[in-house]
């Protein structure tokens, strides 16, 4: 099943049509539309290797594809880019870099002021909101290498935040952090919903998917299916998405059932 709702053009927050991304001519991701409407939560789900971290940065013109186009409220990525805001993985982060909370946070700035500006008074108290949004204001002043890895992720997020973006990426932003972290991110991405920005979380529990997303991706080379939680996460999907893990699908659409 690959069908999702027709979209009008001038509502789509990011159009990805035909995409295709090969690693020593072995494909990674393999001829993938997928239109994204503005003002949704969306996650991107998919085993391992499936190609979820390699669509993020596809979209973030960080990887050239082999053949296809992504566009950002129908311009390219880099004529749009001040409308997108990337959360990494925390993993892919050099935390011993030595420089504290708020200087990481400030750096969020940058893509608006130029990197030649050093930023000013009203810069660093966006940033200190932004840690606010995230509760690590008191944090400010601390060496990011001092911090766990669930106040390394807020951090992280605060930064996204203060570039005020319309679209967020995020590549696993519950990956290693404590439920209490959890529960705050997800305050924190239905806020950025209800404000009106998209939002796409690369994510790998499903049995969260449900309650914590409007639309889902779901990724395998390929894409499975695509759209609204409630059309897209079906068992048939699932299955087609995970291959050989059938009792594992079944026990997830069991649990979802009770």
């Amino acid at each position: 099943m690959t069908t999702d709702h027709a979209i009008p053009a001038e509502d789509l927050a990011i159009d990805v049509r035909d995409l295709t991304v090969a690693y020593r001519e072995k494909p990674v991701l393999w001829d993938v539309d997928l239109q994204i409407p503005d003002g949704v939560l969306m996650a991107i789900v998919g085993p391992n290797g499936a190609g979820k971290t390699t669509f993020i940065k596809s979209v973030l013109g960080l990887i050239t594809p082999a053949a296809g186009s992504v566009l950002v409220h129908g311009k390219p990525y880099q004529k749009n880019r001040s409308q997108v805001a990337y959360v990494p993985q925390r993993g892919s982060v050099d935390w011993g870099f030595p420089t504290n909370v708020l200087d990481v946070v400030t750096m969020g700035v940058y893509g608006m002021i130029g990197w030649f500006r050093r930023p000013g008074a009203a810069q660093k108290a966006q940033a200190i909101k932004a840690l606010a949004e995230v509760g690590m204001e008191s944090f400010a002043d601390r060496q990011i290498s001092e911090l766990s890895g669930g106040q390394q992720q807020r951090v992280f997020l605060a930064r996204a935040l203060v570039q005020d973006a319309d679209i967020y990426l995020m590549d696993e932003p519950f990956q290693g952090v404590d439920a209490t972290t959890e529960r705050a991110i997800v305050e924190l991405l239905r806020a950025l919903r209800e404000r009106g920005k998209t939002v796409v979380v690369v994510h790998h529990d499903l049995q969260t998917v449900p309650e914590y997303f409007d639309h889902v991706l779901l990724l395998n080379v390929r894409r499975i299916a695509a759209g609204p939680v409630e059309d897209v996460f079906t068992e048939e999907n699932l299955r087609a998405t995970y291959g050989g893990r059938v009792a594992f699908v079944s026990a997830l659409m069991a649990r979802k059932g009770e």
